[in-house]
């Protein structure tokens, strides 16, 4: 009667655990699988900004290169204007008739006088186009950088997974500290970077190059 008792006790506590471990097997599934969803709508979400933001990116970069170009044209405006004044300043230091030299003084006074908005335009051109080709050759900079950095993270977590044993019941890490240190030490980078990586992204995303009058005269 007493083996019976025991092992009808046994059958119940056996039956406990197996219900137990079910439970927290399917509970532990149903969290995951909610993180599984979590970091699918996340990624999601950066797929559409990064689609948008490449319109923007692409926008802003062709722009800009039209405010490059824009720079030059006015530029060689200047430098024409300035030719000229150039030339009469020459010719009325050379002039022996007064009224002649009055005359050549003035186109000289009136080619400057052209000459120095265009090139003020010019400059403003070619410090905008430059500031964004700045922010934009360091955010491929950094953009790549963080590949690597995940690159490396990713090789780290593979050889740490593969090192994922039992122990006394319990999986565990053995033997992979330096490994580890690794792991932490990329991922510390990576969290720093990208910070900066999302500062100049933010810029070019928030690029108000339309606000940027290209023949505003001063």
């Amino acid at each position: 009667m007493a083996r019976l008792f025991d092992r009808n006790i046994f059958i119940m506590l056996l039956a406990v655990m197996i219900g137990f471990i079910t439970v927290t097997y399917f509970v532990a599934d149903i969290v995951n699988q909610s993180k599984m969803d979590d970091l699918t709508t996340a990624h999601i979400t950066e797929m559409e900004s990064i689609e948008e933001m490449n319109i923007n990116f692409t926008n802003s970069f062709l722009e800009s290169s039209v405010l490059l170009d824009t720079a030059r044209e006015y530029r060689a405006f200047g430098n024409y204007h300035f030719d000229l004044a150039s030339l009469f300043f020459t010719s009325a230091l050379s002039e022996q008739n007064a009224s002649i030299m009055e005359s050549y003084k003035n186109i000289t006074i009136d080619n400057c006088t052209k000459a120095m908005p265009k090139y003020n335009i010019s400059s403003l051109n070619f410090k905008t186009a430059s500031s964004f080709f700045d922010n934009t050759k360091k955010y491929t900079e950094y953009g790549a950088r963080l590949t690597m950095l995940r690159y490396n993270a990713s090789k780290y977590l593979k050889y740490l997974t593969e090192n994922i044993t039992v122990i006394n019941g319990s999986a565990a890490l053995e033997n992979v500290s330096d490994l580890m240190d690794l792991f932490n030490e990329t991922m510390g980078m990576y969290g720093a970077e990208e910070g900066i990586y999302d500062g100049y992204e933010d810029e070019i995303d928030e690029y108000d190059i339309e606000g940027f009058d290209p023949n505003r005269e001063s």
